[in-house]
């Protein structure tokens, strides 16, 4: 542990001067501030960022007190953090030169650390190259390559991964490796990387988590999913295991159909994922899928519910479906895909009565098929489905491809959108 230092410092504004200089990367103000010998500032200057109003009393004080301490409250940097975390590159090269200490991080992060957090490759070259230690370890225990989370710093990774940094190395309390946070931020390139360099494809973090669980059950919006997709099927090639569960006992079909990815789904599915496996909230996959429906109009739910079907996932209770409509009446698709799973639906007028005015309005035509299944039976055709559907049951994905049956016929098996019933 370092020792309290207290520094005495002249008002009239050089540590405030210091302080914007490094903040826009003045090279020239830095310069003539460390060679003149009045100006009482250092390249490993310590900086209390607690309280950044602060810095403005520098200019109407006579003495300012500066005290180095190890006080949680307080919270420090130093010049070579400043700039790098900024990406002053020449900043960087210049407090180096002038005898910054690569390795100083009175605010519990090195420079390094800072520099990759922000993608600022420059940064991160300088200081490797002049010694700093790609596994150095922050007060939270985290290394540079931990903060590697971004698309734009895959460089910087890769560069990291040149001088030594251990790929393999866990965070101290979420027991994350750079393999789980890339993959939990969907960085495909990342990823591919780690498991170039030896990663541990299934290693768990604090949650029970793999990799792979990581990607999953991360929140994805409808212009990431596709990246996920990617993620998801490179550590698959890798070898990871579709049938793990974290500590909650979901699998990585369970998180994918919570998060609502199609993509993902369709590949845990023709991998062989459990597809009515159970969490410790007795939810299967397609019980998450229909509890988060509203939330993921955006990301086509209906072709994860459609894909659970076929292959081979139990049937909501038919007492249920009027449940489903309600929570589900947003999304036409899914409320026909599921009730096609049926040869009969017993539907009452309290079926009306759920889906809201805008909602029958908008998909009028599909909403009054609904309602009058209970004033004739459902087409022959449909009927023969059901009974093919049936007799294959927990085949249907194996046989259903394989059967003689034109293109059109074989979608029409397989529950295609029709936006109305028969």
């Amino acid at each position: 542990m370092l020792p309290a230092v207290i520094v005495t410092r002249k008002a009239e504004g050089p540590p405030l001067n210091y302080w914007l200089a490094l903040l826009s990367g003045d090279t020239e103000t830095i310069c003539l501030l460390l060679g003149d010998s009045n100006s009482l500032v250092h390249p490993n200057s310590v900086f209390d960022t607690s309280d950044l109003e602060e810095w403005k009393n520098y200019r109407y004080n006579t003495t300012a007190l500066r005290i180095w301490s190890l006080t949680y409250e307080e919270e420090f940097t130093c010049p070579l953090f400043v700039t790098a975390n900024r990406g002053y590159a020449d900043c960087v090269q210049l407090l180096l030169r002038l005898g910054a200490d690569v390795e100083f991080s009175p605010g519990g992060e090195s420079a390094l650390h800072g520099a990759c957090e922000n993608a600022h490759l420059e940064c991160v070259k300088i200081l490797l190259r002049h010694g700093a230690n790609p596994n150095a370890e922050s007060q939270d225990g985290t290394l540079p390559l931990h903060r590697c989370k971004t698309p734009q710093s895959y460089q910087c990774a890769k560069l990291l991964l040149q001088y030594g940094a251990h790929i393999n190395r866990q965070t101290e309390e979420e027991e994350d490796t750079p393999l789980h946070i890339a993959a939990r931020y969907g960085l495909w390139q990342h990823v591919d990387l780690y498991l170039r360099y030896g990663a541990t494809v299934d290693k768990r973090n604090v949650n029970g988590e793999t990799a792979l669980c990581a990607a999953c059950n991360h929140r994805q919006t409808p212009q990431n999913l596709q990246q996920y997709f990617q993620v998801c099927q490179r550590l698959i090639q890798s070898g990871a295991n579709i049938h793990a569960r974290d500590n909650d006992q979901q699998n990585p079909l369970h998180l994918a159909c919570k998060n609502a990815n199609p993509q993902v789904v369709e590949l845990l599915l023709e991998q062989g994922a459990e597809v009515n496996a159970m969490n410790y909230s007795a939810n299967t996959p397609i019980q998450n899928i229909l509890q988060v429906i509203a939330y993921k109009l955006d990301h086509k739910p209906e072709l994860i519910v459609r894909a659970l079907l076929n292959h081979g996932a139990i049937r909501i209770w038919p007492g249920a479906l009027i449940k489903v409509l309600r929570y589900c009446c947003m999304s036409p698709r899914t409320v026909e895909v599921l009730l096609n799973t049926y040869s009969r639906v017993r539907v009452t007028e309290e079926w009306a009565e759920v889906v809201p005015k805008e909602e029958k309005e908008k998909n009028s035509r599909f909403f009054y098929s609904v309602f009058t299944l209970s004033e004739s039976p459902r087409s022959l055709q449909h009927l023969c489905r059901c009974a093919v559907r049936s007799h294959l049951e927990g085949r249907l994905p194996q046989t259903l491809p394989n059967l003689p049956l034109p293109p059109s016929l074989l979608q029409f098996m397989q529950l295609r959108f029709e936006d109305v019933l028969y």
